[in-house]
C-alpha cells in the first residue's frame, strides 16, 4: 500500500523537535535562525515521497549526487556567516531552494545559483511561493554569478575539495566571506569560512561536518597507466 502523506500537525511538530533536539544542543543559538527553521516548511523542498524525512538529523538524498544538507550543519554554517538584513548573498548549488528560502527569511538579498535541470525548476516553483524575493539563476556552479557580484557572503550548499578562488573573488574585497564544507573522498569534512587574501583565500575551520561533495566540484578521476 502507498505510504500516507504526513499531516501538517506531524510536520509542524517535527520542525519543533528539529530545532529543540538538533539545533539548540549543537551550538545554534541565533534566535533568527531558530525561528526561521521552526517556521520554514522544509518538506516543500523535497519530493512528496520524502516529506516524512524532512526533519531527520541527516543529509537527504536528492539524486544525482546532491543532498538537502543536514539541518544542524546548514544552521551552523549560516550562523557562522553572521548575516545582516540587506546583505547580498550568493548560494552556489542551491539545489531545491531550502537554503535560499532560509537566508531570505533572515532579510538577505539572495541569488540562488543552480545548474539547469529539475532541481532548479523545483527551486523556482517553491521559492516563487515561499520566498519570492530570491533571484533564481542557472549556470555553471564553479563559475559563480558575476552579474550580481560582489557579495557580502557566498554560501556553497555542499562540500568542495577546496574553496574555489573564482568564487572567493566574487566576495566583497574587504568584508566578504565564503562559507562551505571542505572535504573529499578519504578525508573527513569540516565547515570553513574563507576570506579573500592576496593570491587566494585565507581559510578558518569551524566544525566537523559530513556532507557529500557537489559533483560539479569533484576532481576529475586520475588515469592510471
Amino acid at each position: 500500500m502507498p505510504q500516507a502523506a504526513p499531516t501538517q500537525d506531524f510536520l509542524a511538530d517535527a520542525r519543533g523537535r528539529m530545532v529543540d533536539s538538533q539545533l539548540r544542543p549543537n551550538k545554534v543559538n541565533d534566535p533568527r535562525i531558530l525561528d526561521s527553521m521552526r517556521y520554514l516548511p522544509r518538506e516543500r523542498f523535497l519530493p512528496p515521497g520524502l516529506a516524512a524525512q524532512a526533519y531527520a538529523d541527516q543529509n537527504i538524498d536528492l539524486g544525482s549526487g546532491r543532498v538537502l544538507m543536514q539541518p544542524m550543519a546548514l544552521a551552523r554554517l549560516v550562523q557562522a556567516a553572521d548575516l545582516r538584513r540587506g546583505d547580498k548573498v550568493l548560494i552556489v548549488g542551491a539545489n531545491t531552494g531550502y537554503s535560499a528560502a532560509l537566508l531570505a527569511s533572515l532579510g538577505c538579498d539572495v541569488v540562488a545559483l543552480e545548474e539547469p535541470g529539475a532541481m532548479a525548476d523545483q527551486a523556482r516553483h517553491v521559492l516563487a511561493e515561499l520566498a519570492p524575493g530570491v533571484s533564481c539563476v542557472s549556470g555553471l556552479l564553479a563559475a559563480g554569478w558575476t552579474a550580481a557580484a560582489p557579495y557580502d557572503a557566498i554560501l556553497i550548499d555542499g562540500t568542495v575539495p577546496a574553496i574555489p578562488v573564482v568564487l572567493a573573488g566574487q566576495a566583497k574585497p574587504d568584508t566578504g566571506r565564503v562559507l562551505a564544507i571542505i572535504g573529499g573522498t578519504g578525508r573527513p569534512g569540516y565547515a570553513a569560512e574563507a576570506l579573500p587574501a592576496a593570491g587566494g583565500v585565507s581559510v578558518r575551520a569551524l566544525f566537523d561536518a559530513a556532507v557529500p561533495v557537489i559533483p560539479a566540484f569533484a576532481p576529475a578521476p586520475a588515469f592510471a597507466f
